[in-house]
């Protein structure tokens, strides 16, 4: 079997290539390819790569290279981590939305639009690249902003799937709170990516016995504090929300503090410059503790158990992805993406049924799906009408003054990346 990783040179890899070599029982790898055009990190991730595979007793081979085709060719799947144009640009989205009052974010708000829009071409091409060379390759994304970028996908008639770390990250938090196994737990976990709840927290699987009101009532505070929102409002909400509606629940409280803060760009690279020193010591053979600061928790375990689901025979297993809606959530059109609770096999990802959600969850839903599908247009065609029209429809942005702003500094701030701006 072999795994291809676009974007292979990331300081996030050693973490992906510690579950590979911990996890080969579950997924037997004979090749891992690591790809990026960043030729020096490529060699330093690469070595580490290979250290990390011989002290675990991994017998498959870790190879490096800077060509594409050359890299995916003969991939059973290929993973997709890029970041197009790197943290700087991630700088640039974290702070100039800031400038019109709106969160400064490299997922979400204007400073997500940004990103899709360098994103979805650069994509598509190696999405395309892949299909013609080997059409029966899935493609796992990992790359931000996962939904607009898996939906990009789909459209395009890929066999592909979004991967978000948010529902791992739960999982294991409520397993360590209830004094469990992380396998026995199973969440209700509904939404679009990176704007998703937890309706139930179930033991067993999904017809497990729901414990959410237990954990809420006896873990609610600490809960809430990892999440940085009160504790009343989950009380409240009866649920648990991802981190990031911490966007939407607390936006002007979480502009004050960025617009009193670095970024988290800059933390992130000041982490990169430490864990390439780190990967270049030929001694090191395993990922270093610094790296669980850099993010991406639990990736490296999600990726192992959805590419075995999808690549190797022996049943469906069960896990948050994004994938096609279907009517999952009756009040979407049927082609968008959702993040929810799939079964997971060769045939691909088939989203659990939904219950009925109420009013405060479908609406939010129902408008950042509306959002992503102008996102995905201004992406594929261009043009500074599509961009505004995008940013009018952000229930974080919506209004027309900010809107005219905030597209002609994302313009400005992407041309390079924009062949038609």
């Amino acid at each position: 079997m072999k795994l291809a990783v676009v974007g292979g040179g990331s300081t996030y890899t050693p973490e992906l290539i510690d579950g590979f070599a911990r996890l080969r029982g579950v997924l037997p790898i004979d090749e891992l390819a690591l790809i990026d055009p960043a030729a020096e990190r490529l060699e330093l991730v690469g070595g580490l790569a290979r250290r990390i595979f011989a002290r675990q007793g991994h017998p498959g081979t870790v190879t490096t290279t800077s060509e594409l085709d050359v890299g995916v060719d003969g991939a059973d799947a290929v993973l997709l981590q890029l970041r197009v144009g790197g943290q700087a640009a991630r700088e640039r989205d974290e702070t100039w939305p800031l400038e019109c009052g709106c969160v400064g974010q490299e997922t979400t708000g204007a400073g997500g639009l940004a990103k899709a829009l360098r994103t979805v071409p650069v994509v598509l091409d190696i999405a395309e690249r892949v299909r013609r060379g080997n059409p029966d390759a899935w493609i796992i994304d990992f790359t931000n902003p996962v939904g607009i970028v898996t939906r990009a996908l789909l459209a395009a008639g890929h066999k592909a799937v979004g991967l978000c770390n948010v529902a791992i990250g739960f999982q294991r938090k409520f397993a360590r709170l209830l004094d469990v196994a992380p396998a026995e737990v199973h969440l209700d976990h509904v939404g679009l990516n990176h704007l998703t709840w937890e309706l139930g927290v179930r033991l067993g699987g999904p017809d497990g016995t729901d414990v959410l009101p237990k954990l809420l009532a006896e873990h609610g505070e600490a809960v809430a504090d990892d999440l940085h929102l009160p504790r009343t409002l989950l009380d409240r909400l009866g649920v648990v929300p991802s981190y990031y509606l911490r966007y939407y629940y607390a936006h002007d409280e979480v502009v004050r503090a960025q617009r009193g803060k670095p970024t988290r760009a800059e933390e992130v690279a000041a982490l990169e410059r430490q864990l390439l020193e780190m990967y270049a010591d030929p001694a090191l053979d395993t990922k270093p503790e610094l790296l669980a600061r850099r993010g991406g928790a639990y990736y490296s375990e999600a990726a192992v158990d959805l590419a075995a689901s999808l690549l190797r025979e022996g049943g469906s297993t069960y896990q948050a992805v994004n994938t096609l809606n279907r009517g999952t959530l009756p009040f979407l059109p049927d082609d968008a993406v959702i993040e929810t609770q799939a079964r997971i096999g060769r045939d691909g990802a088939h989203p659990l049924p939904v219950p009925a959600l109420d009013p405060q969850f479908t609406g939010l839903i129902a408008h950042v799906t509306a959002y992503e599908e102008l996102a995905l247009r201004a992406a594929l065609h261009g043009g500074r009408d599509r961009v505004f029209k995008a940013l009018l429809a952000h229930p974080l942005v919506g209004q027309n003054e900010y809107a005219e702003q905030l597209t002609d500094q994302l313009l400005a701030h992407n041309k390079e990346h924009l062949a038609w701006a």
